[in-house]
């Protein structure tokens, strides 16, 4: 059942609710006076602060406009102008130095690259097809004297050598006795074999030259008296008349070839006195790679000139002579001739015979070469 409500709690919460309406109505007209205060302020705060940023711009514009500040401005400005052109054009120019440098450098590596290349090319084209179109060393002589086209059937580069020689090296000691320089025998075995026609360079030792003539003469794939003429040759060792009339069967290019080469020698035994080699020592060291047999080819300088060496079977080898005790006491035994080649402890025999003959050949050699267009060197 609803219980009455008192009369008197029902004045107690009127008098409240008008009291607290009247609060409220102060406090909201309080806050409204405290909000306009505060905007009239800020606005007035504002329109200070305009007006004197207004001033300061305007202050400022009217100092620019002067005509002192003006001029000081533009010379400012020229100033910093011309100073970052001037670091431009530096940097510019260092840039561009610093690039023709490189292009230079990298030129140069280019260059030498492609040098090495192409030597690198030639000596792999060389180890695959044996020798190159353009080769010397290694090549029969009349194939390269046919190459020449030459009214002189003598390959160049040993008229180089001889004309060298002749004119500055004859009074070197040990010619073609000692192997030379190998490093600079190589680079011109190279040069020669790439420019047939090409001059000794300026200022090469003699002794250098004489071992480069002795490399070529080594390289041949047949000696200068040829196989078939070997014992005839050999032979005739002891009769000039039947000597020169056995080299007349040589072929034209093998006969001037050896002319000019026992000439030349012939002109180096004249300074032994100076280059200690007399006829004997030059014969003794050009024999070998002159006159030898067939499966007997000189091993000479074959590391330079790019050829594989050759084995040399035992059916090529002379078969050494056996003589048992009765043998060398029989009276009645043919004598053996002491030119015959005699072995080595490292196999291969020394060819008397040989040494015989082009020692005949140096010291008779105006005799012998009597018909052919003697080598006068002035």
């Amino acid at each position: 059942m609803p219980s009455a409500t008192s009369p008197q709690w029902q004045d107690k919460a009127s008098e409240f609710f008008s009291a607290s309406g009247v609060k409220l109505k102060e406090a909201g007209q309080t806050a409204g006076s405290f909000v306009g205060e505060v905007a009239k302020d800020a606005k007035e705060n504002v329109t200070d602060v305009a007006g004197k940023v207004g001033l300061m711009v305007k202050n400022g514009w009217s100092l620019l406009q002067q005509p002192s500040t003006k001029q000081a401005m533009q010379e400012r400005l020229i100033s910093a102008a011309a100073t970052t052109s001037l670091f431009l054009r530096k940097g510019y120019s260092g840039t561009k130095d610093k690039v023709a440098v490189g292009k230079t450098k990298v030129e140069e590596v280019a260059k030498k690259t492609a040098q090495k290349s192409k030597t690198l090319m030639t000596d792999i084209e060389r180890w695959q097809k044996g020798v190159a179109s353009t080769d010397v060393f290694g090549v029969p002589v009349q194939v390269t004297v046919q190459r020449q086209q030459s009214s002189r059937p003598v390959p160049h580069i040993l008229v180089r050598c001889a004309d060298y020689l002749i004119l500055s090296g004859l009074n070197s000691q040990d010619l073609f006795k000692s192997e030379g320089d190998k490093k600079v025998i190589q680079q011109l075995v190279s040069l020669y074999n790439q420019e047939p026609n090409a001059s000794l360079p300026e200022g090469t030792n003699p002794v250098d030259v004489a071992a480069l003539a002795k490399c070529y003469l080594a390289s041949l794939p047949e000696p200068l008296t040829t196989f078939e003429l070997y014992n005839e040759i050999r032979n005739a060792r002891s009769s000039i008349h039947v000597m020169r009339n056995i080299l007349k069967k040589l072929p034209t290019a093998n006969y001037m070839t050896l002319e000019l080469v026992t000439a030349l020698l012939l002109r180096v035994s004249q300074k032994s006195l100076l280059n200690k080699m007399d006829a004997r020592s030059l014969a003794t060291e050009m024999a070998p790679i002159i006159m030898w047999q067939k499966g007997r080819r000189p091993e000479y300088c074959r590391q330079v000139w790019n050829q594989p060496a050759r084995t040399i079977s035992k059916k090529d080898e002379d078969p050494a002579p056996t003589f048992n005790a009765w043998d060398m006491l029989d009276e009645e035994t043919e004598a053996v001739d002491a030119s015959s080649s005699i072995p080595l402890d490292d196999g291969m025999p020394i060819d008397f015979a040989a040494i015989e003959v082009v020692q005949c050949l140096i010291e008779h050699h105006n005799a012998i070469f009597t018909d052919a267009n003697e080598t006068v060197w002035r």
